[in-house]
């Protein structure tokens, strides 16, 4: 007997495929790893600096100062994310009543690209908030009849915008010291654009203090920090990749993960973690004895049918997830001017 569409894609079928399915690495997992927890809520510390407070000194016999604990706990509810995508009725018919076995391998392939695709769509949109918050400091959730922005509190000290590296006496190495120099806690690496980086190398200023004084020669961006280095500055690095996004029109416009703009002295470790939770989907599986919870990873996916006149079928996946920051005062942000 023919197999129907959701027998050949059960739900421990596909989570099987997903458990060995390895993505492309985004650099947003280096920068925020991500872990999953059973609460769709987490407190987040917040306000709290690194730097040491420094005791008084007491007489002896004398009562000690009173400290007090700076970070407040800030409640942070995950967002939920989720896509589908429809098995029109002439894939169903399709994949139900192939022609061969190798037909049926090669729709049920289209079909698991498919799910990959849902997944990395998700991943996308997490990846969108962590370079936002890297970028900003901010989270902002507005789409789908949903306004909300969450400040994660980078002191307004450590901002700067309009930064015009295209002027004669403009010194982006000169405002990197000055902007170290406003942290209380070294960086350990820079992330801008390809863009900021040309200006960058470009700049006679930054030329000179590499080369010499009226040197014609443009630097490598290996030449520049080794320059940099030497002046107990970071490295520079550069994120250029892209996403699409599906407009009310029907039509795809690319957009970066990190704003071309942007120029942040952060440190070399973790600047936090992506936090995923359960969804609603995970908790109703764990209803069926067949199906080992243990295999739901941080992204979930699923086929259903809903119904009948015209027949539907859909694929879908799903998740709760929010990128964490824990070192708002690490970071210096810088917003380039282009022009």
């Amino acid at each position: 007997m023919p197999k129907s569409v959701l027998e050949l894609f059960n739900q421990k079928e596909i989570l099987n495929y997903l458990k060995d399915r390895k993505y492309p690495a985004m650099l947003g997992e280096e920068l925020f790893p991500e872990v999953k927890r059973q609460s769709l809520e987490f407190d987040m510390l917040t306000n709290g600096s690194k730097t040491p407070v420094v005791a008084s000194v007491h007489g002896f016999d004398t009562e000690s100062e009173i400290g007090q604990r700076e970070a407040e706990k800030m409640a942070i509810e995950l967002a939920l994310i989720k896509r589908k995508m429809q098995l029109k009725e002439k894939e169903i018919i399709a994949l139900e009543s192939p022609r061969n076995e190798a037909e049926r391998t090669y729709l049920m392939k289209n079909v698991y690209d498919d799910i990959d695709a849902l997944v990395e769509s998700i991943k996308a949109r997490i990846e969108v908030m962590r370079m936002e918050l890297v970028a900003t400091g901010k989270i902002t959730l507005k789409e789908n009849n949903l306004d909300a922005s969450i400040d994660f509190g980078v002191p307004n000290e450590n901002k700067v915008t309009n930064v015009n590296w295209s002027l004669e006496n403009a010194n982006p190495i000169n405002d990197m010291i000055t902007w170290k120099n406003q942290l209380d806690s070294a960086p350990g690496r820079v992330l801008t654009s390809t863009t900021v980086l040309a200006k960058i190398l470009a700049n006679k200023n930054v030329v000179n203090a590499i080369f010499g004084k009226d040197s014609t020669r443009i630097a490598s961006v290996g030449e520049l920090n080794n320059y940099l280095s030497q002046l107990g500055l970071p490295k520079i690095y550069t994120y250029d990749a892209k996403y699409r996004k599906l407009g009310a029109n029907g039509e795809y416009t690319k957009h970066r993960y990190f704003p071309e703009n942007a120029f942040v002295m952060m440190p070399g470790e973790p600047l936090g973690e992506t936090i995923y939770g359960p969804t609603a989907e995970e908790i109703r599986l764990q209803r069926d004895p067949e199906i080992d919870i243990r295999l739901v990873g941080k992204i979930l996916a699923m086929m259903y049918e809903e119904g009948k006149d015209p027949v539907s079928t859909w694929e879908k996946a799903v998740a709760t997830a929010l990128p964490a920051l824990k070192c708002a005062d690490e970071l210096f942000q810088a917003t380039i001017n282009l022009g």
